[in-house]
């Protein structure tokens, strides 16, 4: 799958996006080696603690399925914002953990202001299980 294919998978399920509160809508498509997208979007509530962002519902539902950070291509972020949908900081922490820090992010608005990045780029200085693990 092409990055602009995968940019596309992420806005065809922009629309399914529940967020009723800041009416800012997130989608994500998160490629897989073998040929899977998962798909996911932001998902508020009213106490906002229990608001999960685009990125990690797609993540998490890989994880539960079995897939693992080797399976994982890309990810697609796409935002119906001004600016390119980049990742909130507990998303950067959430993929700095179950991506490759080398896993291409195609970040865009769907008006086609587009970044590419990583992990890496987005969270230099991550913390990760060597820190808590002794």
């Amino acid at each position: 799958m092409t990055r602009e294919e995968l940019i596309q998978e992420a806005l065809s399920v922009l629309k399914n996006s529940y967020a009723p509160y800041s009416n800012y809508h997130v989608a994500s498509a998160l490629q897989c080696r073998d040929g899977r997208v998962f798909h996911g979007v932001n998902i508020e509530n009213a106490s906002f603690g229990a608001t999960n962002c685009g990125e990690r519902s797609a993540v998490f539902a890989a994880i539960s399925e079995g897939y693992q950070k080797e399976d994982f291509l890309a990810i697609a972020i796409v935002c119906d914002g001004p600016r390119v949908a980049a990742p909130c900081g507990i998303c950067r922490q959430v993929l700095s953990e179950l991506l490759n820090l080398d896993t291409p992010i195609y970040l865009s608005n769907g008006n086609g202001d587009e970044w590419d990045t990583n992990i890496q780029k987005l969270l230099p200085y991550h913390f990760n299980k060597e820190d808590v693990i002794r």
